[in-house]
């Protein structure tokens, strides 16, 4: 009896010091606040500033350099300040620009009305280019960060800067929905996928895109788990073939509940 109670204290004594030592003795590892999102002073902006801003969501939100790199994915875009004026003037043309700087705007939002020849959606004789519309879907850049990115644009290819900083930005927030990031829920996986142009890198859903994993059947490959936590947090785990930072990671806070179990589910049917 003397050696069961001696045994007893002994261990309440080290659960006790081992407790102890762990509230106390290791430095306690606190987690990183949440990113705080960046308002815009444009009235207070200098042209220098304004450029640093477009070099920064080009490498940053615009998710730019994940297609115009030196892999070949998309034409590069250090020159373009001196051959969109070729471009204006190519037969080929179907867009409405009649400048640099429309050109540029216009390359954003209608990236069809221009495709440099061997950069078109596979069967579409370059008729159709992969790039998303980057004012909406996945990227939803606004008017006055495209603005910024046609100023470092027109910067690094030697150009004259021809964009002027925006005063009339509107006010964020106001009436809209805040479910799926301000606007109308979608009612398809398809609607989402067409929403936010995963078909711009993923063959899926009649699309073609060459530049991510072929997700025609993923469903027989992947659970629901996998795919969710791919959509959440694409990082987690590359694809063989394919490099960290090509898909965005932003899609949890820009998908409802509702909608990211409606791709999920659609996903895993594919099979």
């Amino acid at each position: 009896m003397n050696n069961f109670l001696k045994v007893a204290i002994f261990s309440l004594l080290m659960v006790g010091a081992f407790a102890g030592y762990s509230n106390f003795g290791i430095p306690q590892i606190e987690p990183a606040p949440p990113p705080v999102e960046e308002k815009l002073d444009l009235g207070a902006m200098t042209m220098d500033q304004f450029v640093a801003l477009g070099d920064k969501i080009f490498h940053g939100k615009g998710t730019c350099t994940l297609c115009h790199n030196e892999m070949g994915r998309a034409p590069m875009l250090d020159k373009i300040g001196t051959v969109a004026h070729e471009r204006l003037g190519d037969p080929r043309y179907q867009g409405e620009a009649t400048n640099v700087e429309e050109y540029l705007h216009e390359s954003f939002v209608k990236p069809s009305a221009f495709v440099v020849a061997g950069f078109g959606k596979s069967g579409t004789n370059d008729t159709e280019s992969p790039m998303p519309d980057v004012s909406g879907g996945g990227i939803g850049m606004s008017d006055a960060e495209i603005a910024a990115v046609i100023a470092y644009l027109q910067d690094i290819s030697g150009s004259d800067i021809t964009v002027s900083i925006p005063t009339d930005v509107p006010e964020e927030g106001g009436d809209e929905e805040s479910e799926g990031g301000g606007r109308a829920p979608l009612e398809s996986a398809e609607a989402i996928i067409a929403e936010f142009g995963c078909g711009a890198c993923h063959k899926v859903a009649g699309e073609t895109g060459e530049m991510g994993p072929d997700l025609t059947h993923i469903g027989a490959l992947r659970g629901k788990d996998h795919l969710r936590r791919a959509l959440l947090d694409p990082n987690a785990e590359i694809s063989e073939g394919f490099m960290e930072g090509m898909m965005p990671d932003t899609y949890g806070t820009q998908l409802s509940g509702k909608e990211l179990e409606m791709l999920v589910d659609y996903l895993a049917g594919l099979k």
